[in-house]
């Protein structure tokens, strides 16, 4: 995400938390006051967010300084220090939640990104995210996707066409649905990759006749089916000297994604990385001793 995009996400969160005024601050700290906060990590896990919050202290009161002791991607535990921020009482304290709400989501999304990653190391296969994300934190919560090791799927509908199983009934079938994204990709002049998801071995041979998408997708297939599936593929592949991508996606969890990374796929889409994350716990607390 760019600065300029980011600003006006960071307007909306700060809007939305001071309004006319932090009047608890402001009722107990002197506006001159100098201080210092710093990050402290309460669980062990990946951080993210740290270059955000950078923009958010920046955007909130320019004067403030920040010492980054670590990086973004780093595996933390309780105790560690990610960085201390320098500047007005009044400032620490109403930048405080913000800050942390989005470093805290960032770091869950991360940490769970590198635990479903980790599980499949030496496979071959790459963890995808999908768009089951916060409305308004999505390229937040990719980026920290990709800071714990996974990789994104598209970002949005404007990015790659993915034809799934509702596309493909309105269409009338896989080979319509194809046929259709392809005609829409050259009468636009979009080059966009196309993917379609299959809910069978008749629609992935249908699929696989048209010659037309990059990628396929198998939809709920079990562990066993999938090998089969990925065997029908490879084999087109060979006679027709093509490679397309296969991804996995459906209902696959931390116990099961081993099984379907090693049945050969490329990807293994995971909702979860996303939508069903615990935050990162970490405090932003006052440094009394010290003074920036």
């Amino acid at each position: 995400m760019n600065t300029q995009e980011l600003q006006k996400l960071i307007a909306i969160w700060f809007e939305e938390d001071i309004r006319d005024g932090d009047h608890t601050s402001l009722s107990c700290i002197p506006e001159t006051e100098m201080g210092c906060q710093q990050l402290i990590v309460k669980e062990e896990g990946i951080i993210a967010g740290i270059e955000v919050a950078k923009q958010i202290i920046a955007y909130f009161d320019p004067e403030c300084r920040m010492e980054q002791l670590i990086e973004d991607g780093t595996h933390v535990k309780p105790g560690d220090i990610a960085f201390r921020v320098y500047g007005k009482e009044l400032s620490l304290l109403q930048i405080e939640r913000t800050m942390l709400n989005v470093m805290q989501r960032m770091s869950g999304v991360a940490t769970t990104a590198h635990r479903y990653q980790s599980l499949i190391e030496g496979t071959g296969c790459h963890v995808l995210d999908t768009r089951k994300t916060t409305p308004g934190l999505r390229y937040l919560e990719k980026e920290a996707v990709l800071i714990g090791g996974g990789m994104n799927h598209r970002i949005g509908l404007f990015d790659m066409i993915l034809l799934k199983d509702n596309h493909v009934d309105f269409s009338g079938g896989i080979t319509a649905a194809l046929t259709r994204a392809k005609t829409y990709c050259e009468e636009k002049g979009k080059d966009l990759r196309i993917e379609i998801e299959t809910r069978n071995e008749d629609e992935i041979r249908e699929a696989l006749a048209t010659n037309i998408p990059d990628r396929i997708m198998l939809d709920n297939f079990s562990p066993e089916r999938t090998k089969g599936a990925v065997a029908i593929i490879r084999a087109w592949e060979k006679e027709h000297g093509r490679h397309i991508e296969i991804e996995s996606s459906g209902g696959i969890t931390i116990d099961t994604i081993r099984s379907y990374a090693e049945t050969g796929v490329d990807f293994v889409s995971v909702g979860a990385l996303t939508h069903s994350i615990k935050s990162l716990d970490m405090s932003f607390k006052a440094v009394k001793e010290v003074r920036g």
